[in-house]
C-alpha cells in the first residue's frame, strides 16, 4: 500500500472542491469473489470510489472486513482490491478513495459505539490509523440507521469526534442516509452537514419485499403524498439547512422485482431475482420491453421471470442529473459499480457523468 503525504492529500481534496459535479461509486469488496475488480471501471467518468465495507467492533475499533479480498488477493496486477484502488489513484490524480464503514452488518454496533465518549474516540483514532496506513482520502459512515432522536444525537457526537482526528482540510468525511423522512427526522441534518463534506442520499429501496404494495423503488417524484421519493428526500434535507452542494443523489444499479403485478400500487405475490432484486446489467429481463415512466422518473420492464421490475436506465439517470443541476446538488452516487452495464451506451455511471457535465 502506498502512503499519501498529507500535502498531496490536501491538494486532492482542494482539487475535488473545484470539480463541477461529483460522480461517485460504491465498490463492495465481496465482488472480488465474482471476478470483478476496481480496474474494470471507467475512471474518465468517476471521481470518487467508496470502498465498502470496513467493520466496526463494539469497542469502537475499525478494521478491514475481508483481509484477503482487501489486501492479499491477486487483483489488477497488485495485491487486494484496496491495493488496486491505491494504484489507480496514482494513475488518476483526480480520483479519491474513501473507506465506507458499516453497512447492514454494523447496525447493532454503531448505536453502542456512538453512545459512549470513549468508544467514539476509539472509533475516530482507529479510523484515522486505517486511513493513514492505506493512503485513503477519508471515511464514509454507513450506519443503517439512527432510528431514534437519541441515536440521532449520538450520530452527531460521533461525527464531531471523528473531525477531531480527521480534520476537514485534510480528510473527507461523508455519510450515507436514506431518503426517508422517518429516519432523517431523527437527525439534526444541519448540524450533521457542518461536519460532513457530503451526504450520500440513498434515494432508492422505497419499495421492495418488505412493503405491502409494489412501487417504483427509486422514483424521483411520488405519485401520492404519502410515498417516499428522491425529490422529497432532497427537499427535506435542504429545508433542514443542508447546503445543496453537500447532497449526492443516490442511483441504484439494481432493479426490484414484484411478481404477479404489471406496475406500481398493487399487492404482489412474492419477488423474483436474488432476494427480490436483479443486477442492472441483467435488465430488462429476457422477453420484456423497457419502458420509462416520465412522471415518476423510473424505468420498468414487465413479464418474464421478474414480473414488474423497477429500476433506473440511462434516460431516467439523465433526468435525475438534470434535477441535480436545477437544485445545485453536488452530483450523483451509485450502488454499486460492478453491477453497471459494460456497454457505455447502457452504462448508468457514464450517462450520469455526461448529463452532469453537459451544458
Amino acid at each position: 500500500m502506498t502512503n499519501t503525504s498529507p500535502s498531496s492529500r490536501k491538494s486532492r481534496i482542494a482539487s475535488a472542491a473545484n470539480v463541477m459535479y461529483t460522480n461517485a461509486v460504491y465498490w463492495p469488496n465481496h465482488r472480488l469473489y465474482n471476478g470483478d475488480t476496481p480496474g474494470a471501471l471507467n475512471y474518465g467518468c468517476i471521481n470518487r470510489v467508496y470502498y465498502a465495507f470496513a467493520n466496526v467492533t463494539a469497542d469502537g475499533g475499525v478494521f478491514l472486513s475481508d483481509e484477503w479480498a482487501d489486501a492479499t488477493a491477486p487483483c489488477d496486477g497488485v495485491q487486494g482490491a484496496l491495493g488496486s484502488l491505491m494504484h489507480l489513484k496514482q494513475r488518476y490524480p483526480h480520483l479519491q478513495v474513501v473507506l465506507s464503514i458499516g453497512g447492514g452488518a454494523s447496525s447493532e454496533t454503531f448505536p453502542i459505539v456512538a453512545a459512549n465518549t470513549i468508544l467514539r474516540d476509539n472509533f475516530a483514532r482507529s479510523a484515522r490509523g486505517l486511513v493513514e496506513a492505506s493512503g485513503l482520502d477519508g471515511i464514509d459512515i454507513v450506519w443503517e440507521y439512527p432510528c431514534s432522536p437519541q441515536q440521532g444525537n449520538d450520530f452527531l457526537a460521533l461525527l464531531a469526534a471523528i473531525r477531531i482526528h480527521l480534520p476537514e482540510d485534510r480528510y473527507l468525511l461523508t455519510a450515507a442516509l436514506p431518503a426517508a423522512k422517518p429516519i432523517l427526522q431523527n437527525i439534526d441534518c444541519r448540524g450533521a452537514a457542518e461536519y460532513l463534506d457530503v451526504i450520500n442520499l440513498m434515494a432508492y429501496d422505497f419499495f421492495g419485499p418488505w412493503t405491502i404494495r409494489s412501487g417504483h423503488q427509486a422514483q424521483l417524484y411520488a405519485m401520492s403524498k404519502d410515498e417516499p421519493s428522491g425529490s422529497s428526500g432532497v427537499q427535506f434535507l435542504m429545508a433542514s439547512g443542508v447546503p445543496a452542494k453537500k447532497i449526492l443523489l443516490g442511483i441504484p444499479l439494481f432493479g426490484r422485482s414484484f411478481l404477479g403485478v404489471t406496475g406500481p400500487g398493487h399487492k404482489f405475490r412474492g419477488t423474483g431475482g436474488e432476494e427480490g432484486s436483479f443486477e442492472y446489467n441483467t435488465l430488462p429481463r429476457r422477453g420484456t420491453k423497457e419502458q420509462v415512466d416520465k412522471r415518476a422518473v423510473a424505468a420498468q420492464c414487465v413479464g418474464g421471470d421478474g414480473g414488474f421490475v423497477t429500476y433506473d436506465n440511462p434516460d431516467t439517470v439523465k433526468m435525475k442529473a438534470v434535477f441535480c443541476k436545477q437544485k445545485s446538488l453536488g452530483g450523483l452516487c451509485y450502488w454499486s459499480a460492478p453491477s453497471d452495464a459494460k456497454d457505455s451506451k447502457r452504462s448508468l455511471i457514464t450517462a450520469g457523468f455526461r448529463a452532469l457535465h453537459s451544458s
